[in-house]
């Protein structure tokens, strides 16, 4: 029932945030032009403005889109880490991933990198990413394995000389400041169906791994001995996880830029809601994360009188309500 309901509020945060706008849109008219181009069926839009499919099909659906899969996948993502770290502030930038895709993006922005055409940043976003999993994996590794304490101590470090990078960066930048920050600040502004397509492969393909090892990553919050001594092989399970993880948020960040909260928020909601078995709330924070950062760009993009970032939004809204329920815990009130 509740991944039903979740299921249907996403549709509807679909439809209406497609209907908002400048040019406001009915969410009957929304379904006809979808159900034409699904269909086949162009009489479906007959006598209607033909200005309000092209607005719908190639303006706004690709953004809401994107912004929903984005959400998804940074949000189980946030799960993942959770799961794996033992570690409930952790959340898909804790490894310093968010920091290396900052770092390439910062770098094709600096050098005027257009080979790739609109992909040149969004590559060098996912190239550093990469990169920098990779370098923290290595400092983590040691003879008895890897540890949650290291793992986070790696990506403190890597992260603080990331960031030291690009502060350097937009002090040399000159007139490219501008978009660096603006990069960094997050923004769903022209995204194509070449990027749903994109992030709705590799976020498919993150959700399918994430599920398979539900069990294994139920274990893992037992403790390694524990997980180890029922059959689990928590070296090669917390690598697995770990890369998939982190390839699905240097997808979401190289498509959006930087969002924060939202893979730290949405898990530690659902969870009340599910429970901490993570066959439920994988995917139960795939959709909540999902209508959270649709509505968020929906306000951004057709409520606000100026468009700002939406990752300024996020952080806004994030911040405090993370207080909220932190505050919460401390008082015994709920579990975080």
């Amino acid at each position: 029932m509740q991944f039903m309901l979740l299921a249907i509020g996403l549709a509807a945060t679909v439809i209406l945030s497609t209907g908002m706008g400048y040019i406001p849109v009915s969410p009957t008219q929304v379904l006809r032009i979808i159900g034409a181009k699904l269909a086949g069926i162009p009489g479906l839009t007959a006598g209607m403005d033909e200005l309000y499919p092209v607005v719908v099909l190639d303006v706004r659906l690709p953004r809401i889109l994107t912004a929903a899969v984005v959400g998804g996948g940074l949000a189980v993502s946030g799960c993942v880490y959770q799961g794996i770290l033992l570690n409930p502030l952790a959340d898909p930038y804790t490894l310093g991933v968010s920091a290396g895709a900052a770092f390439g993006a910062a770098v094709a922005l600096l050098l005027n990198l257009t080979a790739m055409g609109t992909y040149s940043i969004p590559l060098f976003a996912f190239a550093g990413a990469s990169l920098t999993l990779l370098l923290v994996i290595y400092l983590s590794a040691s003879g008895g394995g890897m540890s949650s304490n290291n793992l986070i101590l790696s990506g403190i470090i890597v992260a603080a000389i990331l960031s030291a990078g690009i502060s350097f960066f937009k002090y040399i930048a000159d007139e490219q400041v501008a978009v660096i920050i603006f990069w960094l600040m997050g923004s769903f502004g022209s995204r194509t169906w070449n990027d749903v397509g994109l992030t709705l492969f590799f976020v498919t393909i993150g959700l399918v791994v994430f599920l398979f090892f539900a069990r294994d990553l139920n274990l893992l919050a037992l403790g390694d001995r524990t997980a180890a001594s029922l059959g689990v092989d928590t070296r090669r399970v917390m690598i697995i996880l770990l890369a998939t993880a982190s390839l699905v948020t240097a997808i979401c960040v190289s498509v959006s830029g930087i969002i924060g909260f939202v893979g730290l928020l949405v898990p530690h909601m659902m969870r009340t809601l599910t429970g901490p078995d993570n066959r439920r709330l994988l995917p139960a924070s795939l959709l909540a994360g999902a209508i959270l950062l649709l509505w968020a760009d929906t306000v951004t993009r057709a409520v606000l009188p100026h468009e700002i970032p939406i990752g300024v939004l996020t952080a806004l809204i994030g911040g405090p309500f993370f207080c909220y329920i932190f505050r919460r815990k401390q008082m015994g009130k709920t579990a975080i």
